[in-house]
């Protein structure tokens, strides 16, 4: 039997359809344009009458389309050398920590091969393994001494860029918490760049003596947890995703940080945090209370940071100045022309 690992161009369209078939045999069926443009490379195995019978591919620090044909002997075999491959490839990137995307059934496979599960849902588990983890993650997050003893809230938010709208929902979880943290999207997709948005946040909480501003990794609405936040995607999908991101939260974050409510602001525009905000009320309590906080106004008008973005692009920063602390206000005066241009370049400014 033929073991060799070979690379498969998915933009030859029989072996991308060759591919595609395969994979849909094994139950998996997910093919939107946006989820395989994430694609860097895919892997495969042909058996001795050029049948497909294992592939995976890599996107970024991610397996997905693991795929092993159970009517092979070999299928343990199988799965191990496309594994193996899959993470050398990985390796001579020098990338070394390694999450993965899989149907429920293969779990119990990654786990022999050294992966730990974080979190799992009827339709599929992520699972890491690598240099680093959930749990190194956690640990470089500040803490008091006291934490145990402390009420303490945790908000996840994109802040693409910090508002009011933000600002008035951290200053509702410290008024009423020990301590806050504020977990900022890490994901360098958005109009402001990922330091960009957490200097934001920080300038912004400055005064706060009580909240915290921390990455939220890549544990946290992240390509890895949440890819559908940064995609156009079907609410099958995005409610998959939400619960995974939910469960990792409530199972890996929050009882390491002592963080026992999560605050999320009202979401009357975007669908994806929309369903993401009714995820999370279903799947955090009862360990962990859920307090949703209406959107702060400017007379009549609900502050987002999307009628920002829009204002930037249309070169009125004027008729948002209310919607803004003096931090971003300034920020976005001294670099209008650099948000400009990468608007022009492409960079969405609708969304989350």
């Amino acid at each position: 039997m033929n073991n060799d690992v070979q690379s498969l161009n998915l933009n030859d369209r029989v072996v991308f359809d060759d591919w595609q078939a395969f994979l849909e045999s094994l139950g998996i069926s997910n093919f939107q344009p946006n989820e395989l443009a994430q694609i860097d490379h895919t892997l495969g195995i042909y058996n001795d009458q050029h049948q497909l019978v294992a592939t995976g591919s890599v996107a970024g620090n991610v397996l997905k389309y693991v795929g092993v044909c159970n009517k092979e002997s070999a299928q343990g075999s199988h799965f191990n050398t496309i594994i193996s491959a899959l993470m050398n490839l990985l390796a001579e990137r020098e990338i070394f920590h390694v999450f993965v995307f899989t149907k429920n059934k293969y779990s119990a496979s990654f786990q022999h091969v050294g992966f730990k599960e974080l979190a799992h849902t009827d339709l599929g588990a992520v699972l890491e393994t690598g240099d680093t983890d959930v749990a190194d993650y956690v640990a470089r997050i500040p803490q008091a001494v006291d934490q145990a003893q402390q009420r303490v809230s945790g908000i996840v938010m994109n802040a693409n860029p910090f508002t009011l709208g933000h600002r008035y929902l951290v200053e509702q979880a410290a008024k009423e918490n020990d301590r806050v943290y504020v977990f900022v999207v890490q994901d360098n997709v958005s109009l402001f760049t990922t330091d960009e948005r957490r200097q934001l946040v920080q300038q912004g909480t400055r005064d706060l003596s009580n909240v915290t501003v921390v990455s939220g990794g890549q544990y946290m609405v992240s390509y890895v947890t949440f890819p559908a936040y940064f995609l156009p995607t079907p609410n099958e999908e995005i409610r998959y995703q939400t619960t995974i991101d939910a469960r990792i939260f409530k199972n890996q974050i929050a009882p390491r940080l002592n963080i026992q409510t999560r605050y999320l602001g009202s979401e009357p525009f975007s669908r994806t945090t929309g369903i993401y905000n009714q995820v999370l009320q279903k799947e955090l309590p009862p360990e962990i209370m859920v307090k949703v906080i209406d959107r702060k106004r400017v007379g009549q008008q609900v502050i987002t940071a999307t009628q920002v973005r829009q204002a930037i692009a249309a070169d009125k920063l004027e008729t948002v100045q209310s919607f803004l602390p003096a931090t971003t206000l300034t920020f976005i005066q001294q670099h209008k022309r650099t948000l400009q241009s990468r608007i022009q370049e492409g960079m969405t400014i609708n969304g989350n």
